[in-house]
């Protein structure tokens, strides 16, 4: 079983090793699924290594054997053969190379997948930690980097086996000339060596520029309607024009790098084949060479020089997949803090009866949210949570969910502790509609029927028409069936938070948590969920958080939160009467509704 990640976190800016252990053990069980796929693509590619070293040893066979000796039945036999070969040649590497794709394209899906899957399962402490854009990033930009690995291995082994045969092929032809031919590789070495120190400097810069490119694109057009309404167009502009020539010229500065190198190699190679035809020539005149031998000399030179070009281009690739990798492995052995305890139970079908015993909560140790709340919600009571902002109202639902839980005390429903239960079957039985209506890029009636498949298309509409959504849906270009455009953008603020109600309430849940979900709702709107709240509340154990005193005025009893305590609780007239905090918020907000 291997080993957990054992980084804390992998840098962004990274750009890895050539090799790491760890990454190549775990993509290996990704590759291991299609073994015969990879034993024929390495079959076709050994295949292929040959014909590469035996097309110039075959021109020395022809004119050696053939040529100068004026055999002309042996040279159309040699002749064939090398056209077969050349055929080999191309058909092995064909194959080699769609079997590695088909491979890394698997691997590809999988790793995503994956990703995919495990983000479902981290829980909210994770995503309060990380930013959204670098664990879409891992899914995204890392994974192709990883894909790119098995690709630049494959062919890499590919060009190492050439280099291996050609060398072998040219000792075993001349061991003399050999030596003269590869008396440039140090000259080689060492422009490599300091091509690489410069160039992956540079390469990391164009990395660094093109994040931040991506960042101010991102960011502006997120918030396109607050650029537009504060008149930051050209400032905007400018800023992102500074941006974008910084990774022009990091770019260009790279380019330049990429530029010199092959054009370099060119030289050094003909360099090595320049000392070749002239010492391979002399011992050709001189009778100690045959002239075929330095033909086959000459076209080796040219196939030695590409494989170590396209190694050391592919350095800096391996670098980054390196790297790559061990962020993506790091974010999947990320454990979910929220997990069904072992033996976890379902649910039973509930009643409602919430109580909080002495519950505390913290995110970190040294900034406690709640402290010591204890508070009975009965069945088919619907509660208000008032307070000021940080008091921990959005936490005390949060908890209910279990999307975090308690550092002190329990939280039980119908007396089942909520973390002895397993959280599908809490989730079944809950539903949320929160302030910032959240919709799918999908139909309304899938938006409504929202994780419960079996609901109906008659429950879909009755939930609509219970919160006053079906008559302006009906209104729709396609009813029920008219896509929404992103995140619901084609309706108004007010129509999509009755979607995100008529959602909520079409799985019929037993308790129905409303985090200020009324506070971006216009005068109008608003008037049409007060109708239907009565309706939709009753017999159902409701939790609201609220800004407005409409929403929460009729509730059976308000529960004011300071700092994390329960500093008081009752109804609205009795908590005025007293005039604590729940009397001066509410005469803050002039009869707005505290919160």
């Amino acid at each position: 079983m291997m080993r957990g990640w054992s980084r804390v976190d992998v840098d962004e800016d990274d750009q890895g090793t050539i090799y790491d252990r760890e990454v190549i053990a775990r993509l290996i069980g990704y590759v291991l699924p299609y073994r015969g796929i990879m034993v024929l693509a390495i079959a076709a590619m050994l295949v292929y290594t040959a014909t590469v070293v035996a097309l110039p040893w075959m021109v020395r066979l022809a004119i050696d054997d053939y040529v100068r000796v004026g055999d002309r039945a042996g040279l159309d036999v040699v002749v064939a053969l090398f056209l077969a070969a050349s055929l080999v040649q191309l058909l092995s590497s064909i194959l080699h190379l769609k079997l590695i794709a088909r491979v890394a394209q698997r691997v590809l899906h999988k790793l995503r997948v994956d990703l995919f899957v495990h983000t479902h399962k981290l829980s909210m402490s994770y995503f309060d930690r990380h930013e959204v854009g670098k664990t879409m990033s891992r899914i995204q930009n890392d994974v192709q980097h990883l894909q790119e690995f098995i690709s630049i291995v494959v062919l890499s082994l590919a060009d190492v086996l050439s280099l291996a045969g050609i060398v072998a092929a040219m000792f075993l032809m001349s061991a003399p000339l050999a030596l003269i031919a590869f008396s440039v590789i140090p000259l080689l070495f060492i422009m490599l060596v300091v091509w690489q120190r410069f160039a992956r400097v540079a390469f990391l810069r164009v990395r660094r520029r093109l994040a931040v490119v991506n960042s101010e694109l991102q960011e502006n057009i997120s918030g396109v309607r607050v650029v537009q309404s504060m008149n930051r167009e050209r400032s905007n502009i400018r800023r992102f024009g500074a941006a974008n020539y910084s990774h022009l010229d990091a770019t260009l500065q790279s380019s330049r790098f990429s530029s010199f190198l092959f054009p370099s190699v060119e030289v050094v190679s003909a360099l090595g084949l320049g000392l070749l035809v002239f010492f391979g020539g002399s011992m050709v005149l001189s009778g100690g060479l045959e002239a075929g031998v330095l033909v086959a000399f000459a076209l080796y030179i040219q196939r030695f020089f590409d494989p170590v070009r396209n190694l050391t281009m592919q350095y800096g690739d391996l670098q980054r997949a390196m790297a790559s990798g061990a962020r993506i492995f790091e974010l999947l052995d990320t454990k979910p803090e929220i997990v069904d305890r072992p033996g976890a139970q379902e649910l039973p079908s509930i009643r409602g009866d919430v109580r909080y015993d002495g519950v505390d909560f913290h995110y970190s140790p040294d900034a406690p949210v709640l402290r010591g709340v204890d508070v009975h919600v009965r069945p088919g009571e619907t509660v208000a949570l008032v307070g000021p902002t940080g008091a921990g109202k959005t936490s005390f639902v949060s908890l209910l969910m279990r999307l975090y839980d308690v550092t002190g005390g329990r939280i039980t429903i119908d007396g089942h502790d909520v973390r002895d239960v397993t959280q599908l079957s809490l989730a079944r039985q809950m539903s949320i509609v929160t302030q910032e209506p959240f919709l799918f890029s999908d139909s309304v009636r899938e938006n409504i029927r929202y994780s419960h498949a079996g609901i109906t298309d008659e429950e879909v509409e009755s939930a609509a028409r219970s919160v006053g959504a079906h008559d302006f849906i009906s209104r729709l270009p396609q009813g029920y069936e008219t896509p929404l455009h992103e995140r619901g953008s084609n309706l108004s603020v007010g129509q999509r938070q009755l979607v995100s109600f008529a959602r909520a309430l079409a799985a019929n849940p037993r308790i129905l948590v409303l985090d200020e979900a009324t506070a971006n709702i216009d005068t109008h709107t608003e008037a049409v969920i007060q109708n239907a709240l009565g309706r939709l509340l009753e017999g159902r154990t409701a939790i609201v958080i609220a800004h407005r005193l409409s929403t929460i005025r009729n509730a059976d009893r308000i529960v004011v939160l300071d700092n994390g305590r329960v500093v008081d609780q009752g109804d609205h007239e009795e908590l005025l009467a007293r005039g604590g905090l729940y009397a001066e918020l509410h005469s803050l907000t002039a009869g707005g509704g505290p919160g």
